[in-house]
């Protein structure tokens, strides 16, 4: 596990199993590809979770969005330094 976002509890647009409230939680991984099977199944059978997505990222493109977002920062800190 490289990260973990706690988004905290939050009002469902719908009621999923009786629930109206659900606590939202973003993690990011790496691992290999057969893992994501085995996790996949544990969740679908996990009665605490209401709902899951799993997600590959590229990481050419997140690579290029996190040199983006370092040329943003800089160039905002440099505009309000003027």
């Amino acid at each position: 596990m490289t990260k973990e976002d706690n988004w905290g509890k939050k009002k469902l647009a719908y009621t999923i199993k009786r629930e109206d409230f659900a606590v939202y939680v973003c993690f990011e991984v790496k691992l290999p590809a057969p893992a994501l099977l085995k996790i996949s199944n544990t969740l679908n059978i996990t009665d605490e979770v209401l709902r899951y997505l799993l997600v590959k990222t590229d990481e050419k493109t997140r690579q290029a969005l996190s040199e983006q977002k370092a040329r943003n920062e800089e160039s905002d800190s440099s505009e309000s330094s003027k």
